[in-house]
């Protein structure tokens, strides 16, 4: 078994029980993090963002987990119409532990992680060793919103 870790966003409707319903779909969780709101960053002009990142235990694949991140997105609806815009849910295959992947369709680690609060400062709360000095309860647009259980 080895750590992996994916990072779930929502900004189109009830996004909290989008985000709750894509974790509870999910194989080998151990741990999710609390729920962050995030203003959106690039693309068009878009609601707030809930994210939260989860941490598997799991003995699938970085290729694998992108099969699954793809699985929850379109069973929340997703419609990929334009480039970075408002999504019912977006699963990325964030870090899988001894594996690094740079192919046309999935990249791991993430290449932009480090980059985006909304990622890093969930990733924090659950994995210090990964994302140090991210264990803030906000960062620059990101504000933590609860547990993904309620409020």
């Amino acid at each position: 078994m080895k750590r992996a870790f994916l990072a779930l966003g929502s900004n189109l409707g009830d996004r909290r029980a989008l985000l709750a319903a894509a974790v509870a779909a999910l194989d080998d969780v151990v741990a999710v993090s609390p729920v962050y709101e995030t203003d959106p960053v690039g693309g068009p002009t878009q609601g707030p963002y809930l994210n939260v990142v989860v941490e598997l235990r799991t003995e699938s694949s970085a290729r694998e987990l992108l099969k699954v991140a793809l699985g929850a997105e379109a069973a929340a609806g997703r419609r990929r119409r334009v480039r970075w815009g408002p999504r019912t849910l977006d699963v990325d295959v964030l870090w899988v532990e001894g594996e690094t992947v740079d192919e046309p369709d999935l990249t791991v680690p993430h290449p932009r992680m480090s980059e985006r609060g909304f990622v890093m400062v969930p990733l924090g709360d659950l994995a210090p060793d990964l994302a140090p000095g991210w264990t803030l309860d906000s960062a620059e647009g990101v504000h933590r919103a609860g547990e993904l259980g309620g409020a």
